[in-house]
């Protein structure tokens, strides 16, 4: 039914999204509770080419959650009209970690790289 395909409509615009995430948007988060403790390694400047990445191709990370959030919407309207309560909350727990990602999790990576410039330039 409707649902299904708007399912469908959001597994397309996802996917290519996650692995950009997987390859440069996240993996720097790794790093953050040793910079928290005041660690600073010179081996930690493999993150940034990640964190430089996502700050050059942050604008097109936002212009996809939009059109992820967008089919998120059509996946929720369709499973509303067709009783499917389970997927309606998925779609909005995704929308909401579309939002955690932009207001959180992207600007932490890119502090992440900031952060360390300064500190392994000094």
């Amino acid at each position: 039914g409707r649902t299904g395909q708007a399912a469908n409509a959001v597994a397309r615009v996802l996917h290519d999204h996650f692995v950009k995430e997987e390859q440069y948007a996240l993996p720097p988060l790794g790093i953050l509770k040793r910079l928290a403790h005041g660690t600073v390694q010179p081996d930690m400047a493999e993150v940034l080419q990640m964190t430089d990445r996502l700050e050059a191709e942050l604008g097109t990370m936002l212009v996809e959650h939009e059109s992820i959030v967008a089919e998120l919407a059509k996946l929720k309207d369709a499973a509303s009209a067709e009783g499917h309560p389970d997927v309606v909350l998925f779609a909005d727990k995704l929308m909401l970690h579309a939002r955690t990602e932009e207001d959180v999790l992207y600007p932490t990576t890119i502090l992440i790289g900031r952060y360390l410039k300064l500190m392994l330039a000094g």
